[in-house]
């Protein structure tokens, strides 16, 4: 079980300084936008060997995704020295960094912002090894192209998740309603192996996986050929094995797509290998 308590800094969005914040006490008031419009930002890094996995990319899609909502451009620099000291805090382990970043308070105007550390649920853990059901879904939103923000509202996507599991499955691939294309896994970016061909969906509204892109330059130097792809669920099931990629999961294999059994690749070790080493390369 689980069981090591979180370890949280607060960052001071304008002056840039750090401090150390009890786990055990209130952090954000009642009027902060993060809670009543779940109007803000975030990025979740895979902490593991005392490092911070891929985070060069996640920097640059934070920065981005603040622009992209009109927040304050974030002092990158106290970012890291908050990371690097929650780091230090929570010890030896994989670790779930989350980096929060809201509008702030009704009230004062003031944002709001501060970084996570806690261990990995074990649930996530397991699905890396045994692979996940997944469900197909009608995604009926999309953020406009110009706004390619990873926002804190997934209200929509983690109301589509409880539908899932309490249909027996255990994730989900978001389709679009009008061509039936594949878009993105709910926390999640879709990537399809056939051969030495790596594949992620080519569309407008879906955000770029830090994962994926991290996996497809490094795959790239080792023989794959990668590139986007518009796919439809036909694809999928052609494919020697559909992924879920993400920073904290990492790589998960979808070992059952609706009604369809998948069936393990030969490669399935050589896969997960080349995914793991894309995110140990920092």
């Amino acid at each position: 079980m689980v069981s090591q308590k979180p370890v949280i800094f607060v960052v001071e969005p304008f002056g840039g300084s750090i401090r150390w914040h009890n786990p055990s006490l209130p952090l954000i008031f009642w009027d902060d936008y993060a809670v009543t419009r779940g109007d803000g930002i975030f990025e979740s890094i895979l902490i593991r060997d005392g490092q911070a996995a891929n985070l060069n990319r996640h920097a640059e899609r934070f920065r981005n995704s603040a622009a992209a909502l009109g927040l304050p451009e974030p002092i990158l620099e106290s970012w890291l020295s908050a990371t690097d000291a929650a780091i230090e805090e929570f010890g030896d382990g994989e670790g779930k960094c989350t980096w929060t970043y809201s509008r702030g308070r009704a009230s004062t105007g003031m944002p709001t912002a501060w970084v996570v550390i806690q261990p990995i649920a074990e649930e996530v853990l397991a699905q890396r090894d045994e692979g996940v059901r997944v469900m197909l879904s009608e995604r009926g939103w999309s953020f406009p192209a110009e706004l390619p923000a990873k926002t804190l509202n997934y209200a929509a996507t983690m109301a589509t998740l409880r539908l899932a599991r309490e249909r027996g499955f255990d994730d989900v691939i978001f389709t679009d309603p009008e061509e039936g294309h594949i878009l993105e896994g709910a926390t999640s970016t879709v990537v399809t192996v056939k051969g030495n061909k790596l594949r992620t969906p080519a569309a407008d509204n879906i955000l770029p996986g830090t994962t994926q892109a991290a996996l497809f330059e490094y795959a790239e130097s080792q023989g794959y050929r990668c590139k986007q792809k518009v796919m439809d669920t036909d694809y999928l099931l052609g494919a020697d094995s559909v992924w879920l990629v993400s920073s904290i999961r990492i790589a998960t294999r979808v070992r059952r797509l609706e009604e369809h059994k998948l069936k393990a690749p030969n490669n399935e070790a050589e896969i997960r290998s080349l995914i793991d080493a894309a995110m140990s390369r920092g």
